[in-house]
């Protein structure tokens, strides 16, 4: 080819390259004067070498102005002191402020201005879409103080206190913090000031004394906890040993336990009533940054001191606290077992107690059947069991089966920080040994159950209904995907969590790209095989899972039978994921021994499309229930 010819043929394919790029840039730029002119709109722009570094520039020019525009609709003094003499600075706001890029820059879309010689993005969104998130997380305010009222009235310190402090946290994202106000017991209440003295109110309620010391070198140390001069029904607390600062330890019922590494070194046992749940917060994407950047709400008097010397002294009165919570834990509201009936399933539940005292767990294998072994040795592989208190408990009539209601144990995973208390249940099988173990309820949500449905249900249905629940959230912390698999109808509805959105990248064809928002469901439905799926993965990538069932509804459908309906809201917690969440179950209890879950869903917060007619202040406002499968 002649080399004239060669440079004539070189030009003319540059010239046609060109073209498309000359036809996309005045479309572009079309658009860029319509963005810019669109007082509905916000924008950002970027540029950079390449695509990707002109994008992160855009967003945060565009979160930048977000930022602005918030800022400029909020009023904020330079220096703002809340309740607690806190110093909150505009730095600090605006840091608050920022977190807002997370939610809101999903929504934001995208323009290629120019390609070389260097990349120009747009990106841009509604305000409207801002205002919506404004709206949204307001709800969860509001949400967020009436589950800790209702925690409080249960004496679940620990739920009202993390509950208060994250919607103070999140009010201090909002527009306005100073004047969003809440009708509470009939007074409109300023949250700004409602939240920091209720928490300092139940922190004061809390009474911890020491009922109790064990072990070689005295270093287990019993604890009775009350709130408000009964027993507390979970409380979460930190504690000072003479070193460290320990893991969060759970008191259960007004029971707890700690460990000190050398008590005749402790110069100050001391105790500090958790209500931060800092790591809690990670698995929430909204929450997460606002923790980063909010500076904390100091509750002064979350701080507890037992005993400021090393001969840690028992309280007479808080040891007899500790018995009787010990021995109420054990109450139903349910018919109970004679002593003479009893005395072969107590002689079993002796034994048991003894082999966990002592290590000595082969001596019970015969007090066992196969499956309820397994679970036993699962059970004692889930931490370091040991047995709280001197355990008192009755014993229950099931159909063909009794229940025996339970044995507190505490288990122990330093590698995670975390200790818990639970009431361990056994379920003795027709031939007299124990097949199944689960770990209890709390007292709270037995009565709430044993309290709904009068005298229209038997004693056999109520006893069934906690039997499932209990069985339910053991299999999580002990990874039963078996008897999880085998309670599931293999038709189960199953929703894993509300309105799943995603952006989607779209190749125009004209050297433009945008990003668009693609909805395929309001719930994103499961399969029974794609759960388990999912299950196995979680499982295997977790020392362990704690379930906790915050509250609980149960309601029997006007169809199908013994078929239940249970709202739960759910505390999930595991070596390194954590969430919160409502579930829904609807249950077939027509055989007791086999229940059948026909529809599992799971909401991360409430949804106003669910219940439109219901106002928020309703326990059932945005969840499922039954009358949702109706």
């Amino acid at each position: 080819m002649p080399h004239s010819l060669k440079h004539i043929l070189v030009f003319a394919l540059a010239l046609l390259a060109c073209l498309p790029s000359a036809a996309a840039s005045k479309e572009a730029k079309a658009r860029y004067e319509a963005i810019t002119s669109d007082s509905s709109l916000i924008f950002g722009e970027g540029f950079g070498a390449t695509n990707a570094a002109a994008d992160k520039a855009a967003l945060l020019n565009l979160t930048g102005k977000i930022t602005v525009t918030v800022q400029g609709q909020t009023e904020m003094t330079e220096q703002q002191t809340d309740t607690d003499g806190q110093l909150e600075s505009s730095s600090t706001f605006s840091s608050m402020v920022k977190s807002y890029s997370g939610a809101t820059l999903n929504n934001a879309e995208y323009l290629l201005m120019e390609d070389s010689p260097q990349f120009h993005v747009v990106r841009y969104m509604k305000r409207s879409d801002m205002e919506a998130i404004f709206t949204r997380r307001a709800d969860r305010v509001a949400d967020y103080v009436r589950s800790a009222i209702r925690a409080e009235e249960k004496a679940k310190v620990d739920d009202a206190l993390k509950y208060l402090n994250r919607a103070y946290i999140l009010l201090h994202s909002l527009r306005d913090p100073n004047e969003i106000s809440m009708d509470i017991d009939g007074e409109n209440r300023l949250l700004v000031n409602f939240i920091p003295e209720k928490m300092k109110e139940i922190c004061g309620k809390v009474k911890i004394g020491i009922a109790g010391v064990k072990g070689q070198l005295g270093e287990v140390v019993d604890l009775a906890v009350t709130y408000d001069g009964r027993p507390a029904t979970s409380l979460d607390f930190t504690y000072f040993d003479g070193r460290n600062w320990s893991g969060i330890y759970s008191a259960k019922d007004g029971r707890g336990e700690l460990d000190l590494s050398d008590p005749s070194k402790l110069e100050k046992l001391q105790i500090n009533i958790e209500y931060e749940y800092r790591g809690e917060c990670n698995s929430d994407k909204e929450l997460a940054p606002l923790v980063d950047a909010f500076p904390g709400l100091p509750v002064r008097n979350s701080y507890v001191t037992l005993s400021d010397k090393a001969d840690l002294k028992v309280d007479r009165k808080a040891r007899n606290e500790f018995n009787k919570f010990v021995g109420d834990a054990a109450k139903d509201g349910v018919a109970a077992l004679g002593s003479k009936d009893a005395a072969p399933y107590s002689a079993a539940v002796e034994s048991i107690i003894k082999a966990v005292s002592f290590g000595n767990y082969d001596n019970v294998r015969d007090r066992f059947t196969d499956s309820g072994w397994e679970m036993f040795q699962s059970l004692l592989k889930y931490g370091k069991a040991r047995i709280v208190g001197k355990p008192e408990y009755s014993f229950h009539p099931m159909g063909e089966r009794v229940v025996c209601r339970s044995v507190p144990m505490s288990f122990d995973f330093p590698s995670s920080g975390r200790k818990f208390i639970e009431d361990v249940t056994f379920t003795f099988g027709t031939e007299g040994k124990v097949e199944s173990l689960a770990f209890g309820l709390g007292n709270v949500a037995r009565t709430d159950i044993f309290s709904q449905g009068g005298d229209a249900w038997t004693d056999l249905t109520k006893m069934t209904i906690v039997t499932f629940l209990e069985n339910y959230k053991t299999a999580f912390a002990l990874k039963r995907r078996d008897y999880i698999e085998s309670i599931f109808d293999d038709n189960a509805y199953i929703i894993v969590g509300h309105v799943v959105k995603k952006m989607v990248q779209t190749d125009r064809g004209d050297g433009r790209y945008e990003l668009t928002e693609q909805q395929d469901v309001n719930y994103a439905n499961k399969s029974k095989r794609e759960y388990m799926e999912n299950l196995r993965r979680s499982f295997a990538a977790n020392e362990f899972i704690n379930v906790r069932f915050a509250d609980n509804d149960v309601m029997k459908a006007g169809y199908g039978g013994e078929t239940f309906g249970i709202q739960i809201k759910q505390e999930y917690n595991s070596s390194n994921y954590g969430d919160m969440g409502y579930l829904f179950l609807l249950v077939d209890l027509n055989e007791p021994d086999r229940p059948v879950i026909q529809v599992r869903t799971w909401q991360p917060d409430r949804n106003p499309d669910l219940t439109p007619n219901l106002p928020k202040s309703s326990r059932d406002y945005g969840i499922f229930s039954t009358a949702s499968f109706n």
